[in-house]
């Protein structure tokens, strides 16, 4: 390795705080071409100082490229890996809940992750869009993903169709995964929490030779949670990283993961009488866990051209599937405690392929600096669905007592509902340039057009749909610095994001499309404080929600918007305290509905008002810190002839981490201190999911 670049990178950071360091090392081996030296050995850079604040140096996904974030015309947000830490996140929900403008949705009975951008939530049919390093990682069924491979997770507000083709218009999460390292360390974790739940975990990394190092992260989790409902998850994320010569790097990694839980659709929320107790469960126990499988491949190729030109290139390869039974509640007799239920059997699996090829480069023309890219990417994704259902009858109610339940009633036999084969196609070409006009002057600008194919067999029925679309995504934004430390910037944005699935009447749905504006102000402060003010609207088309009349389905809610104003701030109050706070004030409805979404409706779980405040205090040898929550009333569900609120709510959490050598770490997290009854989220008025009750976790980290 020369010396140049390591000594540049030290001088960089020198001052600053350490997890600074970390954070844009990882970022760096993410974003840099990985045949640069600071790339393949990123992880061993010496590091001044001691803890800091919860701010970043770089962004990688904003742009494929390394981007400072107070030169983007868009509001960033990456949660560090000190940050997570803190908290004692071990899921991308968990890590998500500490970012502006980001709502829970329902998980499916805890299946998958769900969450709303400035209102927007995705495609029904399956859990919200992410990407792991810039690669689409959330076609298909993947369960709760746990963070033990994760340095950071950054969050992109507003549209990204530009860069990435299908995606929300209210912005794109993209995980960077820890990376392989020159430099040997080894990491191992235990815990203990609530509800007799255990974790293990362990990072290590080092070379097997001059020219490869590997790393291998992997976790089980196991309990039961506080409605007594007892969950396994599995993780290994194994990776190498080959300087295949002076210009040329490779990197493949692989990620599988396994989750069994059961069904869980919370409880109903009724008008008068006796609330439900959150605890309680009313599903069958005799059903079993859902099993949830994902295996994922990416391997990622960069080759330096010289003269500042680069061209790198990857693929993606995803199995994944869901599989087992449930109960699930179907509606309350007029008795008030009396509920009867539904069974279901789901069989679903997914194979998803994706490849990208890009050309990087740097020019200097008309008296200006212009990073450019020019890409091409495709993806296939195939989709079974089989589903069997059976609904309660006069005959065989299959019915529970809401306040005393006693298990063990037997469904009638499941019959079959849902038999379907979907493909997708998809390839696109793109383009960007990051113009630096001078020191205070900077414009970004990219077009991307998509051509989509879609073909969905339904086997029940006999019936084939198939579409083909196409669209063409462009997005311009400018940035005016009139400081070091301040920067002002204006985006718009068209986006494009087809549907999956069919409506009940067995017709295809068109594609979303959607108009972005943003409005917002950077501030960098040479103390170690980062913010960003973020004003947007977002008007959207094409939307799909769950069907009021049958909820297997899906339907088009018309035309939404969303409009907004998001604060965030991270980074260094003073030496060794570090904060991390959030607001953010969305209103997003149904601006054009229909008989059966009205306009004017509320999108579902998504508060106007909500933040977050997290403060931490300590130094090589321990910490103390807080925490609070703050999430405004929400519409439950979407149907008007129903709807119903959900109340707000304000939860507290309690940081400690003690430091007794240079190896060893015991940290102690209490979530919701003082132990608040509340609802995180909702599918409708029979199924909400309730929030956690108090939860104390105790975790040691040993490292050597």
């Amino acid at each position: 390795m020369t010396a140049g670049p390591r000594f540049r990178y030290r001088r960089a950071v020198r001052g600053r705080c350490a997890h600074c360091a970390i954070a844009l090392a990882a970022l760096a081996a993410a974003a840099l071409p990985l045949s640069s030296p600071l790339a393949a050995d990123a992880g061993s850079v010496v590091i001044d100082g001691q803890r800091g604040g919860y701010r970043t140096l770089a962004v990688a996904g904003a742009t494929k490229t390394d981007a400072l974030p107070k030169d983007l015309p868009q509001s960033v947000r990456t949660l560090t890996a000190e940050l997570l830490q803190d908290a004692g996140v071990t899921s991308l929900a968990g890590a998500l809940d500490l970012a502006s403008g980001i709502a829970r949705q329902s998980d499916l009975g805890g299946l998958w992750d769900s969450y709303a951008m400035r209102g927007f939530t995705g495609d029904p049919n399956f859990g919200s869009d992410y990407m792991v390093n810039g690669f689409a990682a959330s076609r298909g069924y993947n369960g709760l993903r746990d963070i033990a491979g994760t340095q950071a997770v950054e969050i992109l507000k507003g549209p990204a169709s530009a860069l990435y083709g299908r995606g929300e218009p209210g912005g794109t999460v993209n995980i960077l995964t820890k990376k392989p390292r020159f430099a040997p360390r080894y990491a191992l974790e235990a815990g203990v929490a609530s509800h007799a739940t255990r974790r293990v975990a362990a990072d290590l990394t080092g070379p097997l030779s001059d020219a490869v190092a590997y790393r291998l992260n992997a976790a089980h989790q196991g309990g039961d949670n506080f409605r007594g409902l007892h969950t396994d998850r599995d993780y290994v994320a194994p990776s190498l990283l080959w300087l295949a010569g002076p210009d040329t790097t490779v990197s493949y990694e692989l990620e599988a993961s396994r989750q069994r839980s059961p069904f869980d659709r919370g409880i109903p929320v009724l008008d008068g009488g006796p609330g439900v107790p959150v605890e309680r469960f009313l599903g069958e126990p005799a059903d079993g866990p859902v099993t949830v499988k994902s295996l994922g491949h990416q391997l990622f190729v960069q080759h330096g051209l010289g003269n500042a030109w680069s061209l790198q290139g990857g693929a993606a390869y995803r199995d994944s599937s869901l599989a087992g039974y449930s109960t699930e509640a179907n509606d309350v007799l007029p008795d008030g405690h009396t509920l009867r239920r539904q069974r279901r059997l789901r069989d679903w699996s997914a194979t998803d392929r994706s490849a990208r090829a890009e050309l990087l480069g740097s020019v200097s023309a008309f008296g200006a600096r212009h990073a450019l890219l020019f890409g091409v990417d495709a993806y296939r994704f195939d989709d079974s669905r089989v589903q069997l259902r059976r609904n309660p009858t006069t005959a065989n109610p299959y019915a529970i007592d809401l306040y005393a339940p006693a298990y063990g009633n037997q469904a009638a036999p499941l019959a079959l509902s849902i038999d379907t084969l979907e493909h997708q196609r998809a390839h696109a070409v793109y383009a960007q340039d990051q113009v630096t006009i001078n020191e205070q002057w900077k414009l970004l600008a990219g077009v991307r057009h998509d051509r989509y194919r879609q073909t969905v067999i339904n086997h029940r029925t006999a019936a084939v749909n198939a579409q083909a679309l196409s669209a063409t995504s462009p997005r311009a934004g400018i940035v005016w610095q009139p400081s070091g430390s301040l920067s002002l910037y204006a985006s718009a944005a068209r986006g494009f994001r087809p549907n999956s699935g069919i409506s009940i009447g067995n017709t295809a749905f068109p594609a979303e499309r959607s108009v972005s504006y943003e409005l917002g102000a950077k501030v960098d402060t040479r103390g170690g404080l980062a913010g960003t003010l973020a004003l947007y609207r977002i008007d959207k088309e094409n939307v799909l929600a769950v069907n009021p009349v049958n909820t297997d389905f899906a339907v088009a809610a018309g035309e939404v918007a969303s409009k907004g104003l998001e604060l965030d701030v991270s980074g260094e109050l003073a030496r060794g305290v570090c904060l991390s706070a959030a607001y953010a004030y969305t209103d997003a409805q149904v601006t054009r509905g229909d008989s059966a979404i009205a306009t004017g409706s509320r999108l579902p779980n998504v508060a106007r008002h909500s933040g977050n405040l997290l403060l931490v205090a300590g130094n090589a040898v321990a910490s103390l810190g807080g925490g609070v929550a703050y999430v405004g009333e929400r519409r439950g569900d979407v149907a008007t002839s129903s709807g119903f609120t959900l109340p707000g709510y304000t939860t507290a959490r309690l940081l400690a981490a003690w430091l007794p050598s240079k190896q060893l770490r015991l940290a102690v997290n209490v979530d919701n201190l003082f132990d608040r009854r509340y609802y995180a989220s909702s599918y409708s008025r029979l199924w909400v999911a309730p929030g956690s009750t108090r939860t104390a976790a105790l975790t040691a980290t040993y490292v050597f």
